[in-house]
């Protein structure tokens, strides 16, 4: 029986900008020039939380949601450094990356672009990779049993489930 050859022209890294996501990087980025594919590096960023569920249920909905317009509108402009548009977010991401590659060899630099998204992160990822024909999901899971890791670990969770494409998810080592 023949192998057959895998193609991967497309690969899209997601990431919340945490240890395992830069543990991840390095992962997509070597598959990237493996394959000599394109490389997106995502980052979403939650529009709505579990929280806001949770909360709704104990004051009126126009107060909560004068609170959360307040509140959300604070985070973005200290997000977007008082700006308009995502480029300070992007700028973050891309910091991000180019902090992981210049601490491994220079040979293995590697060129990416950034997206930046707004909204909930499962629904983005799927559609940002369905959309754009890409042939790989490259993310980041620390593997623990601590709440704030069962909540990443439910995205990561919930995109192998919905993915129609493969999915690689990269664990982080037990002493990262």
């Amino acid at each position: 029986m023949d192998v057959p050859k895998i193609n991967i022209q497309k690969i899209l890294y997601t990431t919340d900008l945490s240890e395992s996501g830069r543990h991840a990087f390095a992962y997509a980025a070597s598959m990237a020039k493996q394959y000599q594919a394109d490389l997106t590096v995502m980052h979403v960023v939650p529009a709505e939380s579990e929280m806001d569920k949770r909360l709704i249920g104990y004051m009126p909905e126009e107060l909560w949601e004068q609170l959360k317009k307040q509140s959300l509108q604070e985070a973005r402009e200290t997000l977007l450094g008082r700006k308009r548009d995502d480029a300070y977010i992007k700028k973050c991401v891309g910091d991000f990356c180019e902090e992981i590659q210049e601490a491994g060899p220079k040979e293995a630099y590697i060129s990416y672009t950034v997206a930046v998204e707004l909204g909930h992160p499962v629904e983005k990822i799927i559609k940002f990779a369905g959309d754009g024909g890409y042939d790989l999901i490259v993310m980041g899971s620390h593997g623990h049993s601590t709440f704030e890791d069962a909540m990443i670990g439910n995205t990561v969770r919930r995109v192998l489930r919905r993915a129609a494409i493969p999915v690689m998810v990269i664990r982080v080592p037990k002493d990262s």
